[in-house]
């Protein structure tokens, strides 16, 4: 059944506002070179969103700049402002936009670990008002959050989950109050780390990937078919409680220590490397996981070394799904459930490291690069995604050279031809997925009288 005539214009406008959000301003002739309506078409639709207040003329392009066919359209900017939160374990960020996505005020605060739930709270909220204020935007329209922790598909709500600081949960509810227009979402942090590095990030050319978290913890973001998969309980991607060799023990319901995080998060990281002599430079102001990994990575540049020795061979374990790398190591001093052991260092089952020309950096970097191989192949095997980027903190400062190394063991350790690729964004990720987020759920308000 063809379109009624308001459908299609519904259609055509979205289709025109979807084009001016993503790349700016355009001409009447690019809108019409875009979506391939025709000229009067493309002339009804800039009338029709530019009475209902959506559009503006911006200014104008062409050498001549001047005449109907040079103004420049685009969305009203201030139609609408929008915060994006970070809420991590240690503290929270918050940032505040226009309508297009350009930052008006940005700031975050620490929270430590003995701060009461309640004093926890008014920090943040008080700092989302704050930040709203300095930015000249009176009233949210719409509050994205990122943080850690599983989110309930049905409700949208953070659940409780063991491990993490009670004002997270607090802290959506207490907006909610205080921002009582505002309409205010939740979504897990590496989902928009992984939405941010599809739209402008490492994963920009695929729709089929997953974004391997490495920061204070770990985590996973499955994109298949470009839709984010949540799961039955919105848990797909807690990939900290895998269970995986070099540990102590196996993880359980409510701790994964025992599980992959015990071998890729940053405390883990930071007792790897004290073992390999790695330090990070004094003043660094990233975390330190991340602060080392940098630094192991331009020791080994600074030298001129190879990113990898590829005739090393790396621990032994298939990518099959028959013998996806679980289990314990038990044998042979294996790790303390904190930061792996003795296998853990590279000097177990042939990994990578040993006497490396590299020296202690190099030697960190391959023992790293095993341990992330382990959550690297058990998402091929069972996903086979074709590429996987190593976000947060840790993924972005190890670079190429981290991803090269990994990669070079995924080659080895799975059948299915997989690209590993570092992360562009870092830890700001999930503060620009959450704004990306907002952006979205601000538009199907803004654009909703655009269906009827």
């Amino acid at each position: 059944m063809p379109a009624s005539p308001s459908t299609a214009r519904a259609i055509n406008d979205r289709l025109a506002l979807r084009l001016l959000q993503q790349q700016g301003p355009l001409t009447a002739a690019q809108l019409k070179q875009h979506t391939g309506l025709s000229r009067p078409t493309v002339a009804d639709l800039v009338d029709r969103l530019a009475a209902s207040g959506l559009i503006q003329v911006v200014g104008e392009a062409g050498e001549q700049r001047r005449g109907p066919n040079a103004k420049l359209y685009g969305i009203v900017a201030d139609r609408a402002h929008l915060a994006a939160l970070d809420v991590r374990t240690e503290g929270v960020s918050v940032l505040v936009s226009d309508l297009v996505g350009r930052v008006l005020g940005e700031a975050s605060v620490p929270i430590g670990g003995d701060t009461g739930t309640g004093h926890a709270v008014e920090q943040a909220v008080a700092l989302v008002e704050r930040v709203a204020k300095e930015a000249g935007a009176d009233r949210l329209h719409t509050v994205g959050i990122g943080a850690p922790g599983l989110i309930d598909p049905a409700t949208g709500e953070l659940r409780d989950s063991g491990g993490l600081p009670a004002w997270h949960r607090r802290l959506v509810a207490v907006l909610q109050e205080r921002l009582p227009a505002a309409r205010v979402t939740v979504e897990n942090e590496t989902n928009l780390a992984a939405l941010a590095e599809q739209r402008d990030g490492a994963a920009r050319d695929r729709d089929t990937f997953v974004l391997l978290w490495l920061g204070f913890g770990t985590g996973a973001a499955v994109v298949l078919d470009g839709h984010l998969r949540r799961g039955a309980s919105g848990g797909t991607g807690e990939i900290g409680f895998l269970p995986v060799p070099w540990t102590r023990g196996l993880p359980s319901a409510t701790d994964c220590a025992g599980g992959f995080h015990s071998l890729a998060s940053s405390a883990a990281i930071t007792e790897l490397a004290g073992r390999h002599g790695v330090t990070a430079p004094p003043g660094t102001e990233e975390p330190l996981g991340a602060g080392l990994v940098r630094a192991a990575v331009q020791a080994v540049s600074a030298g001129g070394a190879g990113a990898w020795d590829a005739g090393v061979v790396p621990v032994g374990v298939a990518g099959d799904v028959g013998v996806v790398p679980v289990g314990v190591v038990g044998a042979g001093g294996a790790g303390d459930g904190s930061a792996g052991g003795a296998a853990g260092d590279g000097s177990a089952g042939g990994a990578a490291g040993a006497g490396s020309a590299e020296g202690g950096a190099g030697a960190f970097l391959d023992a790293l690069a095993d341990r992330v191989a382990l959550g690297v192949a058990s998402v091929v095997a069972v996903l086979d995604p074709g590429c996987v980027v190593l976000g947060g903190e840790v993924g972005h400062a190890g670079g190429e050279e981290l991803a090269g190394r990994v990669e070079e063991r995924i080659r080895r350790m799975a059948p299915l031809p997989t690209e590993v690729r570092a992360g562009v964004l870092g830890g700001a990720a999930v503060l620009r997925g959450a704004l990306l987020t907002a952006r979205e759920a601000a538009q199907e308000v803004l654009f909703a009288p655009l269906d009827r």
